[in-house]
């Protein structure tokens, strides 16, 4: 295969690196620009480099927000409000004189892990990223499930209880905002802060630890007997606490014991890649965009 510029657009800074000969090497990272016209400015430097030195044939790239495949726009919203509502794609490929391809980053970390990483062998994965919220992504057969409106993934916004979407209770952020808020006086700890504080015995924090188990499980359980994934892949920093997959599944067969009808158990793993998913995710993008047409 040919070699491959890379680009993962985040809100802080702009990843890049190149695949050669099937290996990922990683380049220097810069600051996120606060304008379009100097977005342009150093992704043309940094792509022309690439030309240069690697003889790049084309550039994959992630981004935040809802990435229309069929129109090469970015809907929705990010934290890089000048990327949206116009055909970036196109006028990227045209800056660069090369093919690009382009999606979003949590479609391209689950394209990483189904590639190459921890859903490897496997044709379809639902994975979930963990984060200030929960997000995701849908793969089926091999190919992102994009929905209708291209919310395909968007775990978060599902409820687990009358008021409460998945992703208010089941992230760590979540944990420390509800201990936080409910100490007096109130308190700024961290969400490790809080789990740590679960394991010394803090009967308030094991709750609302519990709380989040109870509330991942209740949505990967429903997620289970709506899709039928072969794997359930997890994502975000809290994928590192080695508690995690064990004390959800705890939670899933107390559920699955109400339900006496349920008799699938969800496979969980956790995620292989971190910081290279997006960029490795955004190689096999293009190969499968570019092989499609």
């Amino acid at each position: 295969m040919s070699n491959l510029g890379l680009i993962d657009i985040g809100g802080t800074s702009i990843k890049l690196a190149v695949m050669q000969n099937q290996k990922l090497k990683k380049l220097p990272s810069i600051p996120t620009p606060k304008t379009l016209e100097e977005f342009y400015s150093v992704l043309n430097e940094n792509v022309a480099k690439m030309k240069s030195e690697y003889r790049i044939e084309g550039v994959g790239i992630s981004s935040p927000g809802a990435v229309n495949k069929k129109t090469g726009v970015i809907e929705g919203a990010s934290a890089i409000p000048y990327i949206h509502n116009f055909k970036i794609q196109q006028s990227l490929s045209d800056k660069f004189g090369l093919p690009v391809s382009m999606e979003n980053d949590a479609n391209c970390a689950a394209l990483a892990e189904l590639n190459s990483g921890a859903g490897k062998g496997v044709s379809s994965l639902l994975f979930l990223i963990i984060g200030t919220g929960v997000g995701g992504s849908v793969i089926v057969n091999h190919q992102i499930w994009h929905g209708a409106h291209l919310f395909g993934g968007e775990f978060g916004y599902t409820l687990v209880d009358d008021k409460n979407i998945l992703s208010n209770l089941a992230t760590s952020v979540g944990v420390a905002k509800r201990y936080n808020e409910s100490s007096q006086p109130k308190t700024n700890y961290s969400g490790k802060e809080v789990f740590d504080l679960a394991d010394q015995g803090d009967v308030r924090a094991q709750k609302e630890v519990q709380t989040m188990y109870y509330s991942l499980a209740k949505g990967i359980y429903n997620l289970q007997y709506s899709f039928d994934p072969e794997l359930i892949v997890l994502g975000g920093a809290v994928s590192n606490n080695p508690h995690l997959i064990p004390e959800v599944n705890k939670e899933i067969e107390k559920i699955r014991k109400t339900v006496k009808i349920a008799s699938i158990e969800p496979k969980l793993v956790a995620c292989q890649y971190t910081d290279e998913a997006n960029l490795r995710g955004a190689y096999v993008d293009f190969y499968q965009t570019y092989s499609e047409n």
